[in-house]
């Protein structure tokens, strides 16, 4: 099975628009966002697709069309899980700043000073990376591990350590400084919280952003039942036909990439990067660092100035090759755009940019 897509760089240009008040609602709107999801997967032959828009209030609009697994009469639903790949990295850096606000790490704490014992295995360039070059991928780490599969026999904090030393044992080939996307970086980050608490990244993420936030449906890997379709089935391309399957890459790599949840929970998280949100979890200094970029990457963010947000957005998209998701975030106009498809081709980029701008044409057009 492939390993995650590298992010795409999105570059949507849109028509600005004011922030209003007053909430969508479906029949104000007569659906067009529901043609709009009706149109597009009967024109591109996906199996199912799920949009929303929020402020920080929560969501305004949300809107599925589809089924969750081709050749099932289940439908999609607005309240069905959805795998988010990539953009888990947003809620690993999140995670990471309620341990930094507590005391129990710095951003610039290294690699070396949480594995001590990494010297003399691991070689010295990576000695001294830090957790912020690795959540903003300067750390010069390789974008992803030999084999993501390897010692399975081992308990999952172990498990990653042992893919560090795997990993980190040849000189860098990355230019200090330079941009590297890595999902093995952000399991180093993982690794190294968990070596600070003493519990899994996936207990970490229930503990200190998943209850705190009340995203009850939030899980890790390819959601629901074994062989039912409780839940929607992720989807991959062969011979122009959509094939369903309910799998996920390994468990070693989710701090890059293996959260799963509603859409209505995802809106918990984005919102909290919204303006008059109150956040109990993170405190204000720490929401603003994570979207503070280095280049155009912050902590789980790309970061760009957008006519239609009126300054700055900021976005992440993400796929374990079964699926698809975007979203778009524009704290000057109070709004997220979040798009997802249980199915993934190398047109699911395109599409989901296309909704996206409709999304924010249909939000300026009907306030």
């Amino acid at each position: 099975m492939k390993i995650f897509v590298t992010i795409i760089f999105l570059s949507l240009i849109l028509i600005p628009f004011k922030d209003k008040d007053v909430s969508i609602s479906s029949a104000k709107l007569n659906n067009p966002i529901h043609d709009l999801l009706v149109e597009t997967i009967s024109k591109e032959n996906i199996p199912g697709m799920i949009v929303a828009i929020i402020d920080a209030e929560g969501i305004r609009t949300i809107e599925s069309v589809g089924v969750r697994k081709i050749g099932s009469s289940e439908k999609l639903t607005t309240d069905d899980l959805i795998h988010l790949g990539s953009c888990t990295k947003a809620m690993t850096s999140a995670l990471l700043a309620t341990l930094v606000q507590n005391g129990e790490i710095t951003w610039e704490t290294t690699l070396t000073e949480v594995f001590p014992d990494l010297k003399g295995i691991i070689h010295e360039d990576y000695y001294n990376i830090t957790l912020h070059q690795l959540v903003t991928h300067r750390a010069r780490v390789p974008a992803n591990a030999k084999d993501w599969r390897l010692f399975q026999n081992l308990e999952i904090k172990e498990r990653r350590v042992k893919m560090i030393e795997d990993n980190l044992t040849e000189p860098s080939q990355i230019a200090k400084g330079k941009f590297n996307y890595s999902n093995l970086g952000y399991m180093i980050a993982g690794s190294m919280a968990e070596k600070i608490t003493g519990l899994s990244w996936e207990i970490l993420m229930q503990d200190r952003l998943f209850e705190p936030l009340g995203m009850s449906s939030a899980g890790f890997g390819a959601p629901g039942t074994p062989d039912q379709t409780d839940q929607p089935w992720g989807h991959y391309k062969s011979a122009e036909t959509w094939q369903s399957w309910q799998v996920d890459n390994p468990e070693a790599i989710g701090p890059a990439g293996s959260v799963h949840c509603s859409f209505k929970d995802w809106a918990k998280f984005i919102s909290l990067q919204l303006p008059k949100k109150k956040s109990s979890i993170i405190n204000h200094d720490q929401l603003s660092f994570l979207i503070d970029p280095i280049g155009d990457y912050a902590s789980g963010w790309y970061v760009q100035e957008r006519s239609w947000a009126n300054g700055i957005s900021f976005f992440h998209n993400g796929s374990n090759n079964f699926w698809y998701t975007a979203v778009w975030v524009a704290p000057e106009i109070n709004r997220a755009f979040m798009v997802g498809t249980n199915s993934y081709d190398e047109n699911s980029f395109t599409v989901c940019d296309k909704i996206i701008s409709k999304l924010i044409e249909i939000d300026k057009e009907f306030p």
